[in-house]
Formats: structure tokens, C-alpha cells, sequence
């Protein structure tokens, strides 16, 4: 590398299309391999001190020097959401191409925010928000959207416009509305828009771990009886503990009584739209003044890429616009959506591409397909764990999310001896670096939860890890 090449930080051709060949191959083999690798690339605060910490470093290093090191020390010490046996939280299976795409997004180092800054950039997001639009049966028309870091500021965005909309610039007396089993992520949009504990509304579930309707209109005649104006209602498509889904009809139904905003939280859940079955599931979605999807999650998109869509793109324009003086010369005409305009972010990245370039090169079905796989994988599951004399399903089979725990027929367990033993399960799996099974609470009882909609992940896989609990089961039952 020339002296002129580092001052201008960068390489020559010939050496930059060997370091790209180089972390191609890296890719490559990785999702080639993916499956035979370990899940779980945890260590300690001080086992990563002793492996990474460094000063500045203020000399060149040679650039296949830094990338060995990072593909040795970095990349195998990290865990692999996108593997078959990462079964918790919500694994993200993403594909190649859309990390290619990626790539292209980042090299290009595309400014997405406005028409000036990319047209086509952000003509492709206008394409992709519509393809999303008719998924979910908005109004395309009238209706419009923005892509996001994720769920968390999809709904930020979300509750930010709906304040705006129905509350103006006095909120002080708006109350809102969300069930128990609502993603943090809103608890945290709801604090960073300024409203008080006091305005938010924690409505509990029923044994099905959905909104209770009733409880929710209680609490909204009690609010109107004491002068609180209620806003908005929060719904959640796909819950991260159950994959349950709030009743989307009978809410959007009170919204129209009530006058109130109905925003749908389907970052987990909204994805199963593809499918027949999630359609059914998902039934009055459409009725959602604005719904968070995740394409990072069940579209099977890389991180970070949220998305929000709502019934008029209007209301976005009026709640983010801001007009400052050195962008006067880059707002183009009223057709020219420039997308720093919808929403927080105005530097964006070009997030559309890696999904219109997956969706174009697989297909939609393709990606259909994936979804019905996962949500027959886990209908397999619950069917095998039923039969089973050791296994107890706590929550079934809903959006690709089980909850289950080991409670075997021969033994008369306490409740106390119950948690700790699937504490022990859970623990153990995880300590084998092989899988990746957490335990959540549900009905004041620990259980095992698996979200399965990765379509790599297969019913071996699965039985493998139900025989690996099942091992670690007796060796703790027998030392009681």
C-alpha cells in the first residue's frame, strides 16, 4: 500500500478486490456451513479484555492482518442468531444476497433521505413500502410508510404521529393503551415522549395471554369519567412471549367508537401475513391506522430494518417536516418523497435494497413457503411434546412460538422444584454452546420457549436439542 493510497484511506484495485474475494469467501463458507457451527459465542467481560482490549492503534496494520484477526478473535465469538439451533428471543435468518446487498448499499454509501440526495435510492423504498402496503391491504393510494432501524423506532415513529394526529401539541391529559404482554420497546416510545406513568394503561390478558376487551373498556370509560382523553389503542400482532395476537377485530371496533388511533405492534408477528393461516390469525390488521413490521425478523432480512406503514402517508409529513434553511435547495416538487420527512432519522442508509433485491431474486412465494414451514415445524413440535410422558405445553403453538416445560408424570414435583429444574435444563443447553434455549415466565411458572422461524431449522435439530433437555432432566433429577 502507497504512502498516497493510506493518506487517502484507501487500497489499490488489485487489493481491494483481494480483500472483497477474501470476505465473500468468508461469507460463503459461512452460510455454507452455518448449520455444523457453534450457536453460542458468549464469554466473559474479562475473557474479551484479555482478547480484544488495545490502544489506539495510530500505525498502519496491514488490512488482511486486521480482517484475520477479526474473522479469528471477533466473528468467532459472537452468537449466531441466524443458526437452526437458536431457538430463543427472535432469531433473525437472514440470506445471502440480502447481505450482499447490503454491501452494495454500504460501498456506494448511499444517502437515502431525500430525492435529491438518491432518486432511484428512494424511488426503490417507495417500491418496497407499496409491495408492503398491498401485503398487509392498506391503502396504497393514500397510504405510505418508512423503513427504520427496527421495531423499537418503528413504534416510536408510530406513537410519535399518532400523538401528533389525535393529541396536538397538549397531551397532558392523553392516555394510552397496551396489554401486559406488550414489547418493551413501547414502554420505552411511550417514556421518551414525555408521557407519565400515570397516562399509560397496562390492560391484562386473558388466559390466552390476549387483551382482555372487556378490562380495556372499563379502563377507557373509567378515563373519559375522569376528565383522561384516551388516544390511542397500542395492539400487539404477535407477542414476543407467546406469539399471541391481540383481538384485532373488537379493538379496531372500539377505535371507531371511541375516536381513537389504532396502532398495531406486528414486529414479531406480521411477517405470517404470507401465509394462509396467518392471514387468519392476523384477521383486522388492515383496520390499524399504522402497523410496525419487522423485515429483519420474518421477511428474513440482515439488521438492522424496521418498518412502519400507515393509512395516510399525510400524517407523517405533518408530524416530522421541518424546513431549515440549508435544505431549501434540495425539497424538489410535492412528488418527490423525501423520507427525512417521515420520520426521525434525516442521514438514513439505504435499507430497501437488500429487501427488494431478495425479493426479487427468490421470489414472494419463496419466502410464503418459509413462513408455512415454520409455523407447521412448530404445530410438529407441540404434537410431540403432547405425547410425551415428561413435557407439559404451557402456551401451544401460535406464530411460530411454543412454551413449554419438563414436568415428567412419574414424579410429583413442586412448583418451586419445577422452575429450578427447567432453570437447569435451559442453563445447561446453553452451556453446551450447541443450541440456544431460554426460559421466559408465563402464569408465574418458568418454562422453555422456542421461536422457530428459521426455515433451516429442521425437526432433527429440534429433536436433538428435546433429547439433550432430556438428558440434563434426569442427571438433576436424580442428584434430588
Amino acid at each position: 500500500m502507497s504512502t498516497n493510497n493510506k493518506t487517502h484511506l484507501s487500497l489499490s484495485k488489485d487489493e481491494m478486490k483481494e480483500y472483497g474475494y477474501k470476505i465473500v469467501d468468508i461469507l460463503a463458507e459461512h452460510f455454507d456451513v452455518i448449520n455444523s457451527k457453534t450457536v453460542v459465542g458468549q464469554g466473559s467481560r474479562t475473557e474479551m479484555d484479555a482478547l480484544l482490549s488495545e490502544d489506539i492503534p495510530y500505525k498502519a496494520t496491514p488490512a488482511m492482518e486486521v480482517l484475520n484477526h477479526v474473522t479469528k478473535d471477533v466473528l468467532a465469538n459472537v452468537n449466531l442468531l441466524s443458526h437452526p439451533k437458536f431457538y430463543s428471543f427472535v432469531p433473525s435468518p437472514s440470506n445471502f444476497i440480502s447481505a450482499m446487498s447490503d454491501s452494495l448499499a454500504t460501498g456506494f454509501n448511499i444517502f437515502s433521505g431525500s430525492w435529491s440526495g438518491s432518486a432511484a435510492a428512494t424511488k426503490l423504498e417507495i417500491i418496497t413500502i407499496h409491495w408492503l402496503l398491498k401485503m398487509f391491504k392498506f391503502p396504497v393510494k393514500t397510504g405510505g410508510g418508512i423503513f427504520t432501524s427496527g421495531g423499537s423506532m418503528a413504534n416510536l415513529t408510530a406513537l410519535a404521529t399518532a400523538r401528533n394526529v389525535k393529541c396536538g401539541e397538549d397531551y397532558s391529559k392523553s392516555c394510552i393503551y397496551l396489554s401486559d404482554q406488550a414489547h418493551s420497546s413501547n414502554i420505552k416510545a411511550i417514556r421518551v415522549l414525555g408521557f407519565k406513568k400515570e397516562q399509560v394503561r397496562i390492560i391484562p390478558t386473558d388466559m390466552e395471554f390476549k387483551m382482555s376487551i372487556n378490562k380495556l373498556k372499563n379502563a377507557i370509560a373509567k378515563d373519559k369519567l375522569n376528565g383522561m382523553k384516551p388516544f390511542c389503542i397500542l395492539a400487539t400482532a404477535g407477542t414476543t412471549n407467546t406469539g399471541s395476537v391481540d383481538p384485532l377485530d373488537a379493538i379496531a371496533s372500539i377505535c371507531k367508537k371511541e375516536k381513537l388511533w389504532m396502532h398495531v405492534d406486528g414486529a414479531y408477528g406480521g411477517g405470517a401475513i404470507l401465509s394462509a393461516d396467518g392471514r387468519t390469525l392476523l384477521k383486522g390488521i388492515r383496520k390499524a391506522d399504522s402497523l410496525t413490521v419487522d423485515p429483519h425478523k420474518w421477511f428474513f432480512q440482515p439488521y438492522e430494518m424496521g418498518c412502519l406503514l400507515v393509512k395516510n402517508h399525510k400524517w407523517l409529513s405533518k408530524t416530522f417536516s421541518e424546513k431549515p434553511e440549508y435544505l431549501r435547495d434540495v425539497e424538489g416538487n410535492k412528488s418527490e418523497i423525501n423520507f427525512y420527512d417521515h420520520g426521525i432519522q434525516l442521514t438514513r442508509r439505504f435499507r430497501a435494497l437488500k429487501f427488494y433485491m431478495s425479493v426479487k431474486t427468490f421470489g414472494l412465494d419463496a419466502f410464503r413457503e418459509a413462513v408455512d414451514y415454520s409455523l407447521k415445524l412448530t404445530e410438529d413440535l407441540e404434537e410431540l411434546l403432547r405425547n410425551s410422558p415428561h413435557w407439559e405445553v404451557v402456551s401451544p403453538a401460535t406464530l411460530a412460538v411454543i412454551n413449554y416445560r419438563y414436568n415428567p408424570i412419574k414424579y410429583n414435583l413442586s412448583e418451586k422444584q419445577l422452575d429450578k429444574l427447567n432453570e437447569y435444563i435451559s442453563k445447561k443447553i446453553v452451556n453446551t454452546r450447541e443450541a440456544v434455549l431460554v426460559t421466559t415466565i408465563l402464569q408465574n411458572q418458568v418454562v422453555l420457549r422456542m421461536c422457530l422461524i428459521n426455515p433451516r431449522t429442521t425437526m432433527d435439530d429440534i429433536k436433538e436439542t428435546i433429547n439433550l433437555c432430556e438428558k440434563y432432566a434426569d442427571e438433576y433429577l436424580k442428584a434430588l
